[in-house]
């Protein structure tokens, strides 16, 4: 059974909906769901815990402060984020990291909020979820100079190419895709995602964004997830169950999810 590795199910886009995306996804056949939590605004970290907590079998937790918030988040919701880190229903620290394409916090401010939040999964000894888009070069620059933490960690969403994919292996850390993979112009993250170990690959669908084809251009759902594994499926040869039983496999290593 398939596991979305990474989904923004409190989002507004599901609000008159949820229980029926719930549902289909149940039919589609995942077995869980990790619902990320991201600050919203003063001591706002969303509703993924209170997911977690409607049905703690189903839906994971996670808690973050993504890069495009980094230079707006005040300092007692640090302190919040990092006693949230230490809860133990929470499953992971982020999504934190770099995002270079829209540049909605100044560049300093998100490395120094990527470090803040490295040191928190550190402490929490909680695994990092990564968002890295266009500074594949600097995201490395910081892992290496923070060092990974020692529960490990992920590169969400993974968009770049087949050196990018193993020096991100190099340091210990999990690889996951989305329904990019299944883009026409996405023939580098394919050539990366034939190069990453099967025991080292994740998949998930960042809901409600980036649905794969043939959703293409919709609001996407943790049931679509079915088809960025149908396309890594394609990619090892190997059946698509082979696919969901080893990406539920390292989601549930990566979370330690029972």
């Amino acid at each position: 059974m398939l596991i979305d590795s990474h989904a923004h199910l409190d989002l507004d886009d599901y609000r008159g909906d949820l229980d029926a995306v719930i549902a289909r996804a149940r039919e589609a056949g995942l077995a869980r769901v990790v619902c990320v939590g991201l600050w919203r605004g003063p001591g706002d970290f969303g509703n993924a815990l209170a997911l977690a907590d409607r049905d703690p079998r189903y839906f994971a937790a996670t808690i973050g402060i993504h890069p495009h918030e980094a230079a707006r988040v005040p300092e007692e919701d640090w302190a919040r984020h990092e006693a949230l880190a230490r809860d133990p229903r929470v499953a992971a620290v982020g999504e934190t990291g770099l995002d270079f394409h829209y540049d909605h916090s100044p560049r300093d401010v998100q490395e120094s909020a990527f470090r803040r939040s490295l040191r928190t999964a550190r402490a929490a000894g909680k695994p990092v979820v990564i968002h890295v888009r266009e500074a594949d070069a600097a995201c490395l620059r910081v892992l290496r100079e923070e060092g990974v933490p020692e529960a490990g960690g992920v590169i969400h969403c993974f968009t770049g190419d087949a050196p990018a994919a193993r020096a991100y292996l190099d340091l210990g850390l999990y690889v996951s895709v989305a329904g990019i993979v299944t883009f026409k112009t996405a023939e580098p993250i394919r050539e990366a995602v034939r190069i990453v170990p099967r025991d080292r690959l994740l998949v998930e669908t960042d809901s409600p964004f980036l649905a794969p084809v043939p959703f293409r251009g919709k609001r996407n759902e943790p049931a679509h997830v079915v088809e960025t594994a149908r396309k890594v499926a394609e990619l090892w040869g190997a059946p698509l169950e082979e696919v969901a039983a080893r990406t539920a496999e390292n989601t549930r290593r990566l979370f330690r999810l029972a």
